[in-house]
């Protein structure tokens, strides 16, 4: 099947999901729902090793689109949002990104959901959504399970972003690598896992992930229920997001 926002590819067992929306690759529903379609369809590919997800142009993705969050939008755009990473789960196959120049906001959190980052130098990560009025679900999720629980409030309350390398330095990614060579670095790294059981990595996955004896899916339904039916009835969150599509400072009324 031919898509509009992305490229695929199934090689030797590896799923490349390609981000293709220039300039900055920012995640439209109609984005999301066709890496969605893509996702339910590797669960037919019972070969399948290992899933590659990147990006062409000048960022990994700057995040979600910021009007799709707003009005009627809200409930579908957390749907199709959260959905890719319930698939992903839902592969089972363990996952590497390959992050070359910006992964913010929604990006970042598609990046680091990833069980292994790849990135290059001038890569940076940040989740900027508190500064809009709003938080990232996804990060929320799974930052403190990655890198404690100081570091993860000090990312998402702040809405700092971050060179590669102090990504690197927290946990975040597994490795920093100049732009030039991450083709053939990308190549080495996946190689890796090619040559070894598929059905072994899954299970080792599996178990790796048990072993931190979390219910994601019970975290990720609070953390939903938290941001539709609290945040996104609040006057600061609408505020923050029309501020920032107006190009405006927000006027906060804390409420």
């Amino acid at each position: 099947m031919t898509f509009k926002h992305i490229q695929t590819e199934i090689k030797d067992g590896v799923a490349f999901l390609t981000l293709n929306r220039a300039p900055l690759n920012v995640l439209n529903i109609e984005m999301m729902e066709e890496i969605n379609h893509y996702l339910k369809g590797l669960s037919q590919e019972r070969s399948l090793k290992l899933l590659v997800i990147q990006a062409v142009g000048k960022a990994f993705s700057a995040g979600v689109d910021v009007g799709e969050h707003l009005g009627d939008q809200v409930q579908r755009m957390i749907e199709v949002f959260h959905g890719m990473f319930r698939r992903m789960d839902g592969l089972k196959v363990p996952s590497i990104a390959v992050v070359n120049g910006a992964a913010l906001g929604g990006g970042c959190e598609l990046a680091l959901y990833c069980d292994m980052v790849i990135a290059t130098e001038r890569s940076k990560f940040g989740q900027p959504e508190i500064q809009v009025g709003v938080f990232p679900p996804i990060a929320a999720l799974i930052f403190p399970r990655i890198i404690g629980r100081k570091k993860a409030m000090e990312l998402i309350l702040s809405g700092e972003t971050i060179s590669a390398q102090e990504a690197l330095a927290m946990g975040l990614i597994n490795k920093v690598v100049p732009e030039g060579s991450l083709e053939g670095e990308v190549n080495g790294f996946i190689e890796r896992f090619k040559k070894l059981s598929g059905i072994v990595l899954k299970l080792a996955r599996e178990a790796t992930l048990a072993g931190l004896n979390d219910d994601t899916e019970k975290g990720l339904k609070a953390i939903e229920k938290i941001y539709l039916d609290r945040l996104m009835k609040s006057h600061d969150a609408i505020e923050g997001l029309n501020a920032f599509l107006e190009k405006r400072k927000p006027a906060w009324k804390d409420e």
